[in-house]
């Protein structure tokens, strides 16, 4: 059998291939063959004045309040293998929200913050290194999941912010024959702030279809002292009711960490970063304004996906400690955006919280 360049790693980057490789940004935004650098308008053409077309003429785009830029509109098959992007603005990057459409469906099968989605939630450049996902100076987003599709592509970045920003972005992809079990990639954003008393938070839930999980981000802002992470995430799959069939110990056991994320010498929580978890940014308080210590927290199930075959949701307890050594249900701020691959059509995503809500304060 032919390799159609999917899949790639070191194992077999040797073999050849009859996939096209092809590229979009705004130097060339229908990824055209020989369709790059031909601008003649753009925000570099001042820069360019002396040197003409060919020389950095359009390197970016604005995105007005209120306004959608498509990223790229491809026609397949094929598969997304890689994006970079870098925007203005960044601190609103909870109001820059991507999208992406499949085939002919009319709901998008990812819908996230940005920042969320690169595994950066709350401002400033938490730097990334992971397989999927990598953030890198000064404020460069990466991501490496490879996303099939059969029919068509369609990416979106929506402005739903009071100000205006820019852009930078290359899509990398290939043309090539999709296999009939290539499922298709979803992320979907979701937050509650804060955690009414005694709820457990929902991280994906109303999924119908044949896929499997493959990745969790938490974007955690505490509204107590004291440790938080007792709470236990459940995978609930195939017809599973009251109790899952995956029940997890801990929540810094889920992301692979323990004992409070803390470093034994220092006493405090310690970041990290591993190709398939880590804990990349914590905010902490500075004892004037900023009161509430926040967590990004990321758990890729590349070597181990959650697999299921009719229905899918995950949900995590909020738990810390009060008196007498009993579990305090905690009231927290907690955004998360889940990873998986799925067959399509998919349910319709619920309603992505409104700017006030999506607001980190």
């Amino acid at each position: 059998m032919s390799f159609n360049g999917l899949g790639m790693n070191l194992g077999n980057l040797s073999r050849l291939s009859k996939a096209k490789t092809r590229s979009i940004s705004s130097e060339n935004k229908t990824g055209g063959k020989g369709a790059g650098g031909m601008a003649v308008e753009g925000s570099g053409a001042h820069c360019a004045k002396d040197l003409g077309q060919g020389w950095k003429i359009n390197p970016n785009e604005k995105i007005e309040a209120g306004a959608t830029l498509v990223l790229a509109d491809i026609e397949g098959p094929g598969a997304i293998q890689q994006i970079w992007l870098t925007q203005t603005q960044r601190e609103e990057s909870r109001f820059h929200i991507l999208r992406i459409y499949w085939d002919d469906q009319e709901n998008p099968s990812v819908e996230c913050p940005i920042g969320d989605f690169f595994c950066n939630a709350w401002g400033g450049l938490a730097p990334v290194v992971s397989m999927p996902v990598c953030v890198n100076p000064g404020s460069a987003y990466n991501c490496y999941w490879e996303m099939p599709f059969k029919k068509k592509c369609r990416i979106t970045l929506s402005n739903i912010s009071e100000n205006d920003f820019t852009v930078y972005y290359q899509i990398n992809y290939t043309l090539t024959e999709v296999p009939d079990d290539c499922a298709y990639f979803h992320a979907q954003f979701r937050r509650t702030n804060p955690l009414p008393y005694k709820d457990v938070y929902t991280i994906l839930d109303n999924v119908k279809g044949h896929g499997h999980y493959v990745g969790t981000y938490m974007a955690w802002g505490l509204n107590n002292n004291g440790w938080w992470g007792e709470g236990e995430i459940k995978f609930f799959m195939d017809g599973d009711k009251e109790f899952p069939t995956i029940c997890g110990t801990g929540t810094e056991d889920y992301f692979c960490g323990s004992y409070n994320f803390e470093n034994k010498e220092t006493k405090q929580y310690q970041e990290y970063n591993t190709p398939f978890v880590g804990v990349p940014q914590i905010v902490r308080p500075d004892g004037t304004y900023v009161a509430n210590t926040r967590f990004g927290m990321y758990r890729w199930h590349i070597m181990d996906p959650i697999r299921f075959e009719k229905d899918f949701k995950v949900t995590i307890q909020a738990l810390g400690w009060r008196s007498g050594g009993r579990y305090l249900p905690l009231q927290d701020d907690i955004a998360s955006v889940a990873y998986w691959y799925q067959t399509i059509p998919h349910v319709e995503f619920q309603q992505l919280p409104d700017k006030d809500a999506l607001e980190i304060i």
